[in-house]
C-alpha cells in the first residue's frame, strides 16, 4: 500500500464473525452519499493470522491512504493488519481490539459470559461455529426485523474455533488513532468489554443503544463515526504521527 496522500482515505469495512460483507450495505450508502470510497472485502473466518494476511494483501493494492473500520472479530483483524504505512484511523464497531498476545477468548473470558456462552454456539459439520438459527435473533440482533434476522440465521458463513485462540500480534492502535463504537444492548460482546478495550487504546467513543447487529441496525450513526475519524485523519499533520515501534 502506498503511503499517505492528499487524495481522500479508502474506507475498508471488514466484516466479523457469523455474517458477510452484506453488514455494511447500509453504512456504506452513507459513506458513497458523503462521497467516500468504500472497500468490503470477504473476511474469511479462517483464523486471525489467515484473515489478516488477506487484508493486508488487499491493502497492498490500494492506493493511498485508508480507514480501517471492524465489526466484532473484524477488530481483531484491522488490529493485526494495520501494521503499516497508510492507515489514517482505526474504527471498532462492537469489536475485539486485542493487544500483543491476547485472543479473542482471553477478553470473552475476561468479563460476565453474554447469552452466547449459553450453548448458542454449535460445531457445524467440522467447518466451524455458527449459532443456533433459533437463537440468532436474541444473540446477534435484538433490534433487526424478524425477517432479517432469520435471513442472516439461514446465511450465516462459520468461523473457525482457532480464530478464538490465535494470538494476536502488535496491535495497531498503540500508535495509530482510533474510534470506538460501544454497543449497549450487546449480548455478544459484554459492553463492559468493549468499554474496556476502547480505553486501552485511548479511543474516541461514541455509545450506541443497539445489540451486536449495530451496523445493520444503526448504520447512519455507525457511519457518521467513520466520516469523523476520515475528517480528523486528514486533517492531523502526518509528521506528527506516531511511527510503529520496532
Amino acid at each position: 500500500m502506498h503511503g499517505p496522500t492528499a487524495v481522500p482515505p479508502t474506507v475498508v469495512l471488514v466484516h466479523g464473525a457469523f455474517t458477510d460483507a452484506s453488514c455494511w450495505s447500509g453504512v456504506i450508502g452513507h459513506l458513497r452519499a458523503a462521497g467516500l470510497a468504500v472497500a468490503a472485502p470477504v473476511n474469511p473466518l479462517r483464523g486471525l493470522t489467515h484473515d489478516a494476511a488477506c487484508l493486508q494483501a488487499l491493502l497492498d493494492r490500494t492506493v493511498g491512504p485508508v480507514v480501517l473500520v471492524g465489526h466484532g472479530y473484524g477488530g481483531a483483524v484491522i488490529t493485526q493488519a494495520a501494521a503499516c504505512d497508510g492507515v489514517l484511523a482505526l474504527c471498532y464497531v462492537a469489536a475485539f481490539g486485542l493487544d500483543v498476545g491476547e485472543c479473542v477468548q482471553d477478553v470473552l473470558c475476561r468479563f460476565a459470559p453474554t447469552v452466547m456462552a449459553d450453548a448458542t454456539v454449535t460445531v457445524a459439520d467440522r467447518d466451524g461455529l455458527r449459532i443456533r438459527a433459533e437463537r440468532f435473533a436474541q444473540v446477534y440482533g435484538e433490534d433487526l426485523p424478524p425477517r432479517a434476522a432469520r435471513l442472516l440465521a439461514t446465511a450465516q458463513p462459520p468461523l473457525a474455533e482457532n480464530a478464538l485462540t490465535e494470538r494476536s500480534g502488535r496491535p495497531g492502535w498503540a500508535w495509530t488513532p482510533s474510534w470506538y463504537a460501544v454497543a449497549t444492548a450487546d449480548r455478544m460482546l459484554n459492553p463492559s468489554a468493549q468499554r474496556f478495550m476502547a480505553q486501552r487504546m485511548t479511543a474516541t467513543e461514541h455509545v450506541l443503544d443497539a445489540s451486536h447487529a449495530v451496523v445493520l441496525s444503526q448504520p447512519e450513526a455507525v457511519a457518521a463515526m467513520i466520516q469523523e475519524a476520515v475528517a480528523q485523519g486528514m486533517a492531523r499533520d502526518d509528521d506528527h504521527r506516531p511511527a510503529p515501534a520496532g
